[in-house]
């Protein structure tokens, strides 16, 4: 397993909802603006469709809230919604196009992505809106370097130079020990969310979800660690 690349400066996070990055990246995330790195996230949807018994209309701004301030946590100060729908996004050339401007608009050297695999674990089918974000985002980093592909865009071309994965499958990894307290009041932040997904309390979910995201892993030596799959790019 080896050490994450960290001589860059700017990042994105690119994901489908509300609580996404917190189930995995925002660990790293914190230890990325605690060494002074411009880091911003970009969500395709507001996660309306998330809350059982609550209206979309209601649960759409409660939880791009719940995100905004949860990205506060591990020191991320913007947080752009494309407003696609949740529940039914799908991998589309609208799609790729409206990651293409929004990697063209930050300009980041490296671009973070949500695990979209087709099962979450095995025996778990990841969600729909998870494997089309994922895939189109991965093809729209390369979309934002050409300038032939979505020419009607107005930001100039630019090319990231890493795509990382947050998956079961990674190559790369970082050590998080120091940062465990932020990735958990980042999580926590998603109180009404997790309140609804299950009956234990927030605490304790937050607790197991971030133990999950940032246990050991094989090979890389730290007490906590996040791993990701590392794709090269052109830039």
């Amino acid at each position: 397993m080896e050490q994450f690349p960290e001589d860059w400066q700017r990042g994105i996070v690119i994901v489908a909802h509300p609580d996404d990055i917190e189930y995995g990246a925002a660990a790293a995330v914190a230890r990325w603006t605690g060494q002074g790195k411009d880091i911003r996230y970009v969500l395709v949807t507001s996660g309306e469709a998330g809350i059982a018994g609550l209206p979309p209309a209601e649960s759409g701004p409660l939880r791009e809230a719940e995100e905004i301030t949860g990205a506060k946590a591990v020191g991320v100060q913007q947080v752009e919604f494309l407003g696609h729908p949740d529940g039914r996004v799908v991998e589309s050339l609208e799609l790729r196009r409206d990651l293409a401007a929004a990697i063209r608009r930050h300009q980041p050297e490296l671009v973070v992505l949500f695990n979209f695999g087709d099962t979450w674990a095995p025996g778990f089918a990841n969600s729909a809106d998870h494997r089309a974000v994922g895939r189109a985002a991965l093809d729209a980093i390369s979309d934002a370097g050409n300038e032939w592909i979505f020419p009607e865009l107005t930001d100039q071309p630019w090319s990231p130079r890493f795509g990382a994965v947050v998956g079961p499958t990674a190559t790369h990894a970082v050590d998080v020990t120091g940062v465990i307290d932020q990735a958990t009041a980042s999580l926590a932040a998603h109180r009404r969310y997790l309140e609804v997904l299950s009956d234990e309390p927030v605490e304790d979910q937050v607790r197991a979800i971030v133990d999950r995201a940032t246990g050991p892993i094989a090979g890389f030596a730290a007490e906590r660690a996040v791993g990701f799959e590392l794709y090269y790019f052109g830039g």
